[in-house]
């Protein structure tokens, strides 16, 4: 069978579309506004992304629990390129999720603010501080891909609100939050003993 004919009467261009945000963005969230429509598209037409992202090399992965559709590649590609910075940020930011999800209800998201970093960035006691505009870039990049969402304007700000998508959670491998949280401490240590270089790391998108 050809793929049209399995497409039937979806959209067509409306199916390109979301299959490439998800290629492009990493996440398709109930809970936020940008990819809310395309979450539930997915859902909808749930075998036919199936099948479509199979022929690609990819597992769709659907939790509808927390509300998030991801797209994995068996083939080990298809990976985000981060900088060291972005990575320390983004290992800081798994460690504030988990620490706050261990106070409230399974499937809330997870609302901080930007001074909650800073301050867990100064434990790590590198030579270098956290500044705003490193802050902001850093949190651009990790809200395009759906990771996190800022409540409030100057994402540099201290007292902006950060909203964590439990998106951050799958980003690496762990069955429990437990070790989520062991293998994140584990890497910042390693952040911490290699000095300042600003070397690129890679993670699942």
């Amino acid at each position: 069978m050809e793929f049209s004919e399995l497409l039937g009467n979806v959209q067509k261009e409306r199916f390109r579309q979301t299959a490439n945000k998800l290629l492009n963005e990493c996440f398709l969230l109930k809970n936020c506004v940008d990819t809310k429509s395309s979450y539930y598209f997915v859902l909808r037409n749930k075998d036919i992304f199936i099948s479509y992202f199979e022929l690609l090399g990819y597992e769709l992965n659907i939790i509808e629990e927390f509300g998030i559709i991801s797209a994995y590649n068996s083939f080990g590609t298809g990976r985000i390129r981060l900088s060291r910075l972005e990575s320390i940020i983004l290992l800081l930011l798994r460690l504030i999720y988990i620490e706050q999800r261990r106070k409230i209800l399974d499937t809330d998201d997870v609302i901080i603010t930007a001074d909650d970093i800073y301050e867990k960035y100064k434990t790590l006691k590198l030579k270098k501080p956290l500044g705003k505009t490193q802050m902001r870039t850093c949190l651009a990049k990790l809200k395009k891909y759906h990771i996190i969402q800022n409540l409030d304007t100057d994402m540099g700000n201290s007292e902006t609100r950060i909203q964590i998508y439990h998106s951050i959670a799958l980003a690496v491998s762990a069955v429990s939050l437990d070790e989520l949280y062991k293998a994140s401490e584990m890497k910042l240590k390693t952040y911490t003993e290699s000095g300042d270089n600003d070397e690129n790391e890679e993670y699942d998108d």
